[in-house]
């Protein structure tokens, strides 16, 4: 149902990238509460209480779907909120490892569209006096993320060395769009959380030498000491620190990759400038 009041839109988003499309569509008629933040695991998350009170008093609740939450079900069933719930991934076409579908949507800059959409949706529904806003909004976000997948294309298009080893399984959607080579990754897992048997680190190994891979990239939400160590073994540099990818979770305030523009930005040029 529409809101009953004149007061900011009430969203509570789960992760930072939805955090950052709510606040680009809604601008100054929502009031974004993100349960998680920056540099946190999404896989692996404890709501507070004040999280379950501001899921208990939403207009709109949405969450990246796709199994990436999976405390989602059990919080909301705490909370017992009145909002609508929107799951940004319905319409994203989804890539499977074996029957597992890997929740990573938003590295594809053309999933962000269809994320995009689904929120202003719900935004519309719950405000219908803020459409004008939230359908300019979309318009003119939806044109930024058409320029940003078109310049990493052209930035990526050219590299002599396109073989991708990352901390964990987080990427493939990114590199499926940019047509990158997937090798392997610390955490053979969509979850950050799983951890590589003494056997799959010597094959891990093996392949990073096989493949000619010049670099093993480690995450900003991810610790980087068992990439440190298997980028030793192999015989290659790990890129860490300042440089290191993000993956599951936005930047800090102030940071390169503070918004999802901006995270897409700072790995490709990441990438380019250790795969160049």
């Amino acid at each position: 149902l529409p809101r009953r009041s004149s007061a900011a839109l009430s969203v509570v988003v789960t992760t930072t990238q939805l955090a950052d499309f709510a606040r680009v569509l809604g601008g100054d008629r929502v009031q974004v509460t993100g349960l998680l933040k920056a540099n946190l695991d999404p896989h692996e998350f404890d709501p507070s209480p004040a999280d379950l009170d501001a899921l208990a008093h939403a207009d709109v609740i949405v969450k990246n779907g796709v199994g990436l939450e999976k405390w989602f079900d059990s919080t909301i069933d705490g909370a017992g909120p009145r909002a609508r719930i929107v799951d940004a991934s319905a319409g994203v076409p989804l890539r499977y490892e074996g029957s597992e579908p890997d929740p990573h949507i938003w590295q594809n800059p053309q999933n962000a569209q269809i994320m995009v959409h689904n929120m202003a949706a719900a935004f519309e529904a719950a405000d219908p006096a803020g459409r004008s806003q939230y359908e300019a909004n979309l318009a003119g976000y939806s044109t930024q993320l058409r320029d940003i997948d078109a310049r990493i294309a052209a930035d990526l298009a050219s590299l002599p060395s396109r073989q991708i080893v990352t901390n964990h399984d987080a990427f493939g959607y990114y590199l499926e769009r940019y047509h990158l080579q997937y090798v392997g990754a610390i955490l053979p897992s969509f979850d950050s959380a799983a951890e590589l048997s003494a056997r799959q680190i010597g094959d891990l190994v093996t392949r990073i030498r096989e493949s000619g891979a010049r670099a093993v990239f480690s995450e900003s939400s991810v610790p980087a000491r068992a990439a440190r160590a298997i980028a030793t073994e192999a015989g290659v540099r790990v890129v860490a620190g300042d440089d290191a990818l993000y993956g599951d979770s936005l930047g800090p305030s102030g940071s390169d990759a503070s918004t999802y523009l901006a995270m897409e930005a700072h790995n490709t040029k990441v990438l380019v400038d250790n795969l160049r």
